[in-house]
């Protein structure tokens, strides 16, 4: 019996070094040495150690006052995100949870039991009783790891969900972000339709005009009076789109769409400057990357685990307590008992269950690997892309100017020319369409690349670091105040 016990207890000693299944290694994934889109490109250089790295509130390097209280209620009012967080201190909760089985489990059993054998039973009649307090201690001492795995898939499973809180809070941070410039640039294009709408009504009383002094035709009145109520009918369908851009980002900021109202604004000059890390630095940067490599580090410990059902359970059970016929005594001396032993379980043959376990969770983690690794090409892709974008928006929108100068140009010139009678009317709409258009898309293209500017900023990571996911210790906490 005592040779029972010394192996009992030092066996954990001796086991705690062993390590069942893989020592995790973060899968090797593919990372440029250069991004191919910065090649030639000189506004978006490359961040040194010493440059000022996106950080934090990023929507305020726009310089935008009303864009920047609008993202400031994502984080505190918008459902999606407070939803995340939800399940993010689930996931905490887990890990707390998986912790606690390092430890005992200690419970008390009060009991009062009262019984009549009845006169056939040969055991003589009259009622008995018993009164009863009966504790219970077990320990599974974790010999093979199991308990260590299992915190480690479940913290492992928690920094995903924390990544998964901070992804999500991106994502709708930035798409707020582009709702906005759409609804800023709905107000520039409804300003040039107002400007427009003017015009086309001093052309309008400029041809009845000249068709009461006989030198316009009816015709050219017509001509008018249809492009003046076009020009209206597209005003109307622009706060179309304005209101339906103000709901979308009443509901991300977690508001009513009923009480949001958002003023008259407009896109100040193109998108600024952004400071872009190395490439090795965007797997460190990106929540999602952080997430999916997370979920890898929790795959490798579920092998573990699966690896772990191969060895015996040595469970340690101990039960003090007081039993007694009269509730008087109870709580003395003589009505003490206790019970204390070890037990031992083990499986010898399953025809091939544990091995199924082990294969089933080598696969799931080689399925992880290969999600992360798509994830980084895909972030590299995303960044590639919008590069690309802001790079050739910026010459469309040099181009798009150049179009818009001589198209006010050339509509100057024709009005003169049917002012001085030398042409036709038709001329002059068929320019005031072609000058109308030109402004449309310059505000467009501006739109565009405020868009591929928030595009980036989030293919980037917005500023976040992997450095700042919580570590198994503060993982443990379940105080909701920690979130904060």
């Amino acid at each position: 019996m005592a040779r029972l016990w010394k192996v009992t207890f030092l066996a954990p000693l001796f086991c705690a070094a062993c390590s069942i299944g893989p020592r995790y290694q973060r899968p090797v994934a593919p990372v440029p040495t250069a991004l191919k889109e910065m090649a030639g490109n000189d506004k978006w250089k490359m961040a040194t150690p010493g440059d000022e790295l996106l950080k934090g509130k990023w929507w305020e390097i726009f310089g935008d006052p009303q864009l920047n209280r609008l993202e400031e209620l994502v984080s505190i009012q918008n459902q999606n995100v407070k939803q995340a967080a939800a399940q993010f201190l689930e996931a905490r909760a887990l890990v707390a949870a998986s912790h606690a089985n390092y430890y005992p489990t200690i419970g008390v059993n009060p009991a009062y039991t009262a019984n009549d054998a009845g006169p056939n039973t040969g055991r003589g009649s009259g009622t008995s009783q018993s009164f009863s307090i009966l504790g219970l201690g077990a320990w599974e001492p974790d010999l093979w790891g199991r308990v260590r795995l299992s915190v480690q898939n479940a913290s492992a499973n928690a920094q995903v969900s924390a990544a998964d809180l901070e992804n999500m809070q991106l994502s709708e941070q930035a798409l707020l972000a582009t709702d906005y410039f759409s609804l800023v640039a709905q107000d520039m294009q409804q300003a040039i339709l107002l400007n427009t709408i003017d015009a086309y009504a001093k052309n309008l009383q400029l041809t009845i005009d000249r068709y009461g002094g006989g030198v316009a035709s009816k015709s050219d009145i017509s001509l008018a009076q249809t492009q003046l109520a076009n020009a209206k009918a597209q005003s109307t369908d622009l706060r179309i789109a304005r209101a339906e851009f103000e709901h979308a980002i009443a509901v991300l900021t977690g508001e009513l769409p009923s009480s949001l109202t958002i003023g008259t604004g407009k896109i100040d000059g193109p998108p600024p400057s952004i400071p872009i890390a190395v490439p090795s630095q965007l797997l460190e940067r990106r929540p999602d990357i952080a997430a999916n490599e997370r979920q890898v580090a929790a795959a490798n410990a579920s092998i573990g685990i699966a690896k772990t059902a191969y060895y015996p359970t040595l469970t340690l059970s101990a039960g003090p307590g007081l039993l007694s016929t009269n509730l008087s005594n109870l709580f003395t001396y003589a009505s003490r008992v206790w019970s204390i032993g070890p037990s031992l379980s083990y499986t010898p043959f399953d025809f091939g269950r544990r091995k199924a376990g082990v294969v089933g969770a080598e696969a799931a983690y080689d399925a992880t690997v290969a999600g992360y690794r798509q994830t980084v090409l895909s972030a590299f892709q995303e960044v590639e892309d919008d590069l690309a974008n802001l790079r050739y928006l910026a010459e469309e929108a040099g181009q798009q100017q150049d179009a818009v100068v001589a198209a006010e140009q050339a509509l100057s010139l024709e009005i003169e020319r049917y002012k001085a009678g030398t042409d036709s009317y038709l001329n002059v709409v068929t320019t005031q369409v072609i000058a109308l258009s030109d402004e449309q898309n310059a505000v467009t293209i501006l739109q565009r690349r405020m868009t591929a500017a928030v595009d980036l900023i989030k293919a980037l990571g917005g500023g976040w670091d992997a450095s700042t996911l919580p570590s198994g210790s503060a993982l443990r906490s379940t105080n909701k105040d920690d979130l904060k």
